[in-house]
């Protein structure tokens, strides 16, 4: 990201950022509430449009694209599963929105159960997994995408501390084991330190 800004509709503070990460590189972005952590997310994601600035991966510039087209998944506090879906059919949505999986696809559904712990369980529904559970559902359909950008804003922030460390260190795992670029939004200094290479502070 270079020199890029930001204006909310009908505000006239002009946000700025200013960042470069380096390939396979966890960051965290820490930071009080409405500082433009998640501001600086979206802009990355393509749900914002900045005013000015380039946003860039390995020398494309990303600014055109829309959210499908880049090289970019996302996971947030609210998971966004499909309650009347089973854990392997709500992955599945990673690959195929409407479910027309090869048997190729079901196999990767399979080993991103057991990549993030639910191995046997991809046949229970939402209601019947635990909120942990349920993120490491949405963690899964993140990996299926087989995007090289993780982005994270605050997806365990509900969870208790033990379960938060606990999902911070798959993420960790996951981060080196799928050679991903990963930013990851938060307000806890400790959340930071617990996963991150580097940590921007935004004021």
């Amino acid at each position: 990201m270079e020199k890029l800004s930001y204006q909310h509709h009908g505000s006239e503070e002009v946000l700025g950022f200013d960042l470069s990460v380096a390939p396979n590189e966890l960051v965290a972005i820490l930071g009080p509430s409405g500082v433009g952590k998640s501001t600086l997310l979206s802009l990355i994601a393509g749900f914002e449009n900045p005013v000015s600035g380039s946003i860039k991966f390995n020398g494309k510039e990303l600014n055109r694209l829309s959210p499908s087209e880049r090289p970019i998944t996302s996971l947030f506090q609210e998971h966004n599963l499909f309650a009347h879906l089973s854990a392997e059919e709500n992955i599945g949505l990673g690959i195929h929105p409407g479910l027309r999986l090869t048997s190729q696809d079901k196999e990767q559904i399979t080993q991103a159960l057991d990549d993030v712990g639910l191995k046997g369980l991809g046949k229970r529904h939402p209601a019947e997994l635990s909120g942990g559970q349920r993120q490491r559902v949405a963690l899964a359909r993140c990996l299926v995408r087989r995007r090289p950008i993780l982005l994270l804003d605050e997806p365990f922030s509900a969870l208790d501390q033990d379960l938060r460390k606990e999902m911070l260190r798959l993420v960790k795992n996951l981060h080196h084991n799928h050679g991903l670029l990963t930013l990851m939004v938060t307000h806890l200094k400790e959340d930071a330190d617990a996963i991150a290479d580097r940590v921007v502070h935004l004021t």
